[in-house]
């Protein structure tokens, strides 16, 4: 069984996590359907990380890339964006578009932060509408697996 993944942030092709990401990536990028604030926060312990809060109907339509994945990468992407624990993401459905077909709709998932969770920030940079590569600069790249 497989699943689709939206990734917005240091999971994307071309961006400081992405070795970790061995999914299969689906042609062009694609942006939710409905508003979502991405913010680039500071943890005490983090620095300069994406999050997509999950508030629908704020912020910007932010655009990703969409990775098909097999069961076992679904579980070890969960692990990692520490699902089920108290500081980490939430894996949720999420509706997109492409960017290059609007109205071409898809189904996917995507990790997002809890609003409660800011409170933890040090600094919160946004909301933006796509996280960049000048975004990512002085994001701490975490140990491999």
């Amino acid at each position: 069984m497989s699943a689709l993944i939206f990734v917005y942030g240091t999971l994307k092709q071309g961006f400081p996590n992405y070795p970790r990401n061995s999914g299969r990536r689906m042609p062009g990028d694609f942006r939710t359907l409905q508003p979502f604030p991405l913010y680039v926060v500071q943890l005490p312990n983090e620095d300069r990380a994406p999050w997509l809060i999950h508030a629908p109907g704020q912020g910007n339509p932010v655009t990703g890339q969409v990775f098909e994945v097999d069961e076992a990468l679904l579980q070890v992407m969960d692990t990692f964006e520490e699902v089920g624990l108290p500081q980490g993401y939430v894996r949720v459905a999420i509706d997109l578009e492409a960017v290059h077909a609007p109205g071409q709709r898809i189904a996917s998932y995507a990790y997002v932060k809890l609003e409660h969770q800011l409170v933890e920030c040090l600094a919160i940079e946004g909301p933006f509408a796509e996280y960049t590569l000048e975004l990512a600069a002085g994001y701490r790249l975490e140990p491999g697996p």
